[in-house]
């Protein structure tokens, strides 16, 4: 079985996530937002459900798929260190701009460092 990060590296799927995220949707609907055909939306779902991303329930004649998001968990866990270290950046960033701004201040008032 194909793990969460494989899975995903595939755009289309990646989208198929994405409107099924904001809702409930049929594989006529994914279709028509995907501008695909309906057997290659069904086995981008077939690799989702395997992987346990959606499940699909059916009402009445329709098959409607939704997200599961727990095997999401694995790919947030792997990102966590990586996040970590952008905010990190994005603070010393934040504190190089400050420092620029009160040189500039400084400048600005007359007085020379």
């Amino acid at each position: 079985m194909a793990t969460v990060f494989e899975v995903l590296a595939e755009s289309r799927r990646r989208r198929i996530l994405d409107l099924v995220r904001e809702r409930e949707r049929s594989v006529s609907e994914l279709v028509a937002a995907l501008a695909m055909s309906q057997p290659a939306v069904s086995k981008h779902l077939r690799v989702l459900r395997e992987a346990g991303l959606v499940e699909v329930r059916a009402a009445e004649q329709r098959r409607l798929y939704r997200l599961r998001p727990g095997p999401l968990r694995e790919l947030d866990a792997w990102l966590a260190p990586y996040r970590q270290a952008w905010d990190t950046s994005l603070d010393r960033l934040e504190q190089h701009l400050d420092e620029m701004a009160l040189d500039e201040m400084g400048r600005d008032d007359g007085r020379t460092d």
